[in-house]
């Protein structure tokens, strides 16, 4: 399908939104040049507020900026939030000003109402934000406060929110990104995807034939009679490069009528990271503990071995972020494809089919499985192992396969002092834009991960954000300590040095 210029449609996106969001970035004001290399964007909305004055022991799933307590805690007022402000602030504790910080991008969408005093704040990060000013809607808004008298939590919009699409990132830098962070539900993570994977391979075609326009254009004017052996690289793999995806599934919509849409999105991002209640909500269980009522980490192992366990044919990432707990990573093991041999002259290989249909031949669940059957399958397939050595059979496959065996392993929380913890609000979201930020730049999973959870370490200390200052010798600050110092004690900690 292609529209009236010959280019692909992005699915769900109607033809002239792409034309919309063109004309609209002509209005975006980048608070300096952005960079063509981007490691981050976040696809995650930004939101301001309220928060309170006074310590928090509640967790929160959803980050806000507008929390409101029983007297006579005070609230405060315009304070920076949302899943876009803290996953792209996790992003750029790990991106020194200048020039790394203007790898980190996102997009805060602001009304008549938008505080001066959050525009400084955010100009001085020094990020590739990109401000768009619309006179006609107020800013997203969002409130959280605690409701009876067991002071149960809620959040809700003050002001119609916002949610961004990947034709908001169409014609900008941002697009390109290496990693892209999202918070939505499984259905509308494999739209995203989908439009965003659609979207640079068309840029990518545009520049390979604007290249080839140049070249060819050059050799005229050379007078190269050779010019129409030019050849058209648009298959070129350097042009069209796929970002890691990172997905943090919205907690209302993790629930067990989900988990079909769960498994089906999971071939398509790079890493999964709900926190311990969303997977616990996916299996239908609340993920404590029955008899403490703390966090669970038997449910939090259990629900990821099942989950796993149903997507046998691929390797997938579960990123668990579990609170006091720290952070779980559970990265199924499974058959690497084995190396094919050449291809007999004269063969032609046949194309593969892309998109989301291919993908899914890899894994996730169908409409038709009984899922009942499977989790009783999968309990008593636990119970009848007896092989300490290779519980799972790993290594019983035919000579010469190669076999990746996983990942299973719990990282600590940056904070084991509760008196260090002055507001969890979005410690999850700047956990996720560590840990893609270090992804995009060749770390590993578990590395990344102790980043993620640094991130957090700096997000939770105070309500609102931290604060960015300088030593002594010019060198950034967070809270007044350096993030590398903070990282490389971290990680000696937890044996990853």
């Amino acid at each position: 399908m292609t529209d009236n210029n010959g280019n692909p449609e992005v699915p769900g996106q109607s033809p002239d939104d792409v034309d919309k969001a063109s004309d609209e970035s002509s209005e975006w004001q980048d608070i300096n040049d952005t960079p063509s290399i981007i490691d981050f964007v976040t696809l995650g909305m930004f939101i301001i507020g309220k928060c309170p004055g006074t310590t928090i022991r509640h967790r929160l799933s959803t980050p806000s900026d507008e929390i409101e307590y029983p007297p006579p805690r005070p609230p405060s007022t315009n304070v920076l939030g949302g899943a876009g402000s803290y996953s792209a602030l996790g992003a750029r504790l790990f991106s020194p000003a200048p020039d790394l910080s203007r790898t980190v991008g996102w997009i805060v969408d602001q009304g008549p109402d938008f505080p001066q005093a959050i525009t400084d704040l955010i100009t001085g990060w020094s990020t590739s934000a990109v401000f768009r000013h619309d006179p006609t809607r107020l800013t997203t808004r969002g409130w959280n406060g605690y409701v009876g008298s067991s002071e149960r939590r809620e959040f809700k919009y003050t002001t119609p929110k916002k949610r961004l699409t990947a034709a908001d990132l169409a014609g900008t830098p941002l697009l390109k990104a290496k990693a892209v962070h999202m918070v939505c539900s499984p259905n509308r993570c494999k739209e995203l995807v989908e439009e965003i994977i659609t979207l640079r391979k068309r840029e990518a075609r545009l520049a390979a034939a604007a290249a080839v326009a140049s070249n060819k254009n050059n050799n005229k004017n050379d007078n190269d009679d050779d010019c129409d052996d030019v050849d058209d690289d648009t298959n070129d793999p350097n042009a069209y490069t796929r970002p890691l995806i990172i997905w943090e599934p919205v907690p209302d919509l993790c629930t067990p009528f989900e988990l079909l849409n769960c498994t089906n999105a999971l071939p398509l991002v790079d890493i999964c990271s709900p926190n311990h209640a969303e997977l616990a909500g996916f299996m239908g269980t609340d993920g404590l503990d029955p008899e403490t009522g703390e966090i669970s980490v038997e449910q939090v192992e259990r629900n990821c071995e099942q989950l796993l366990a149903s997507m046998p044919l691929t390797t997938y990432t579960l990123v668990v972020r579990a609170g006091e707990k720290g952070c779980y990573v559970a990265k199924n093991g499974g058959r690497r494809r084995r190396k094919q041999p050449p291809m007999k002259r004269g063969n032609k290989k046949k194309k593969m089919k892309v998109g989301l249909d291919a993908r899914n031949f890899h894994g996730g669940l169908q409409h038709d499985t009984d899922m009942m059957s499977l989790f009783v399958g999968l309990l008593q397939d636990m119970e009848d192992r007896n092989n300490e050595d290779d519980p799972f059979g790993r290594f019983d496959v035919e000579e010469g396969t190669e076999v990746d065996s996983g990942i299973e392993r719990w990282l600590p929380a940056y904070h084991t002092d509760a008196t260090k913890v002055v507001d969890p609000t979005g410690g999850g979201n700047t956990f996720l834009g560590g840990l893609a930020v270090a992804l995009a730049r060749g770390k590993s999973i578990e590395e990344a991960c102790a980043w993620g959870s640094v991130a957090a370490s700096f997000a939770i200390e105070q309500v609102g954000v931290p604060e960015l200052g300088m030593d002594e010798e010019g060198r950034e600050t967070w809270n007044g300590e350096r993030v590398e110092e903070r990282l490389s004690g971290y990680m000696e900690r937890v044996g990853l040095l």
